[in-house]
């Protein structure tokens, strides 16, 4: 589930919830919407822990090596 899908299910769950006084064959949409709401919220930690996981940075610990490059004077240029 991303980010989008669990903002939606969050308000569609508020909406169900908070703005509607309807009935609908027994079913009640206040605990449809908190139920929604819940999954919206558990699906948003869920997608956040995994997106997480995913923008590590892997660092290799192996020293650098450096070489000195000495340049030779007692030896004549190539002709």
């Amino acid at each position: 589930m991303g980010i989008g899908t669990s903002i939606f299910l969050i308000a569609v769950g508020a909406i169900l919830t908070f703005a509607l006084d309807a009935s609908i064959g027994g079913v009640d949409l206040d605990v449809v919407g908190w139920i929604l709401m819940a999954a919206g919220v558990l699906g948003l930690i869920m997608t956040t822990l995994v997106w997480g996981r995913r923008r590590e940075v892997v660092t290799t610990s192996e020293p650098v090596e450096y070489r000195r490059v000495e340049e030779r004077r007692d030896v004549a240029p190539p002709l």
